[in-house]
């Protein structure tokens, strides 16, 4: 201790300096990371923990592969939205909310805009019923991964 004395005396920290770069480091790669995250999501580009389809159960997969061929333009990869659609992980969009045939009936049909301001959804002629329900248990499993419900 006795070899710190003349730069204790000095008014110099030297124990709290690496201390501060950590410190400046840290924030910087927080704003870093922050920053890039809304272009990831503009570009269609999502973070994996985001929602993305790795890892998806066997009995989902054809559901993700469904979501992602019709719906993914729009409502992201994974669900989790663009700038031209909603997140399907938003608690709006729980069953209590939105039941399963809410999915069916906007495809069939289209969805006036009532929740969001991405305008009105068309309906999607290249969808079955039974490929909304492959999508909808898809996106279920995505919501309860996300907490949701």
């Amino acid at each position: 201790m006795r070899y710190l004395e003349p730069i204790i005396n000095m008014g110099i920290d030297r124990w709290r300096m690496p201390m501060r770069l950590s410190q400046v480091l840290l924030f910087g790669s927080v704003v870093l990371v922050l920053g890039a995250a809304p272009a990831c999501s503009q570009s269609g580009v999502e973070p994996k923990a985001a929602g993305a389809v790795s890892g998806v159960p066997v009995e989902f997969a054809e559901g993700a592969q469904k979501f992602t061929a019709h719906c993914s333009r729009c409502h992201g990869v994974g669900g989790v939205g663009t700038n031209q659609g909603p997140s399907f992980l938003h608690k709006v969009y729980e069953p209590n909310h939105h039941g399963d045939v809410a999915f069916q009936r906007a495809a069939a049909n289209g969805v006036k805009a009532h929740h969001w301001q991405f305008g009105d959804m068309p309906k999607i002629d290249a969808v079955t019923s039974g490929d909304v329900d492959d999508i909808v248990k898809y996106v279920r499993w995505l919501q309860k991964q996300a907490g949701i419900f």
